[in-house]
């Protein structure tokens, strides 16, 4: 695989998601915080994250919040040094009800391939446990395991 920096072909910037994915489904805020510039500046829903110690602190409440997630991610778009993703998670509370969050993200990367910037944009909708799609064990989601547009979501 060519190195995942920009400029991004199809073949890097689909790996780049992958990537991304894998780390999210890992639940690690330190992993995860490390594909990000030290000074990465995000928008999340309604909240604004700037830093890495700010990305594992946010991660960190996130996913005592939302059990069990299971995440899959899509690429949308891509040009230069910018990705556009589609995702959909699925996760419940201490409650036990189940959602399935859907969004899209926009992403932009330094020349070292570190993302310097990350919008999000996500909606929950509530669903029976019986409607969840997203059955893998934790961790990374299979390669044979269906993704967004094979579910049609």
């Amino acid at each position: 695989m060519a190195n995942l920096v920009p400029p991004f072909t199809l073949e890097t910037a689909a790996a780049k998601v992958r990537m991304a994915e894998d780390g999210w489904n890992s639940r690690d805020p330190r992993r995860v915080s490390l594909v990000y510039t030290p000074d990465t500046q995000w928008r999340n829903r309604a909240e604004i994250v700037t830093g890495r110690e700010e990305v594992v602190a946010f991660l960190t409440r996130k996913w005592s919040r939302e059990r069990d997630y299971r995440l899959i991610k899509e690429l949308w778009a891509f040009t230069g040094a910018r990705i556009a993703v589609r995702f959909a998670y699925e996760w419940h509370d201490d409650g036990g009800n189940w959602f399935r969050s859907y969004g899209n993200e926009n992403w932009e990367f330094n020349a070292g391939g570190l993302m310097a910037r990350r919008f999000a944009c996500i909606n929950d909708l509530p669903i029976a446990a019986v409607d969840r799609k997203f059955h893998w064990p934790s961790g990374r989601r299979p390669d044979d395991h269906p993704g967004l547009s094979d579910f049609g979501l």
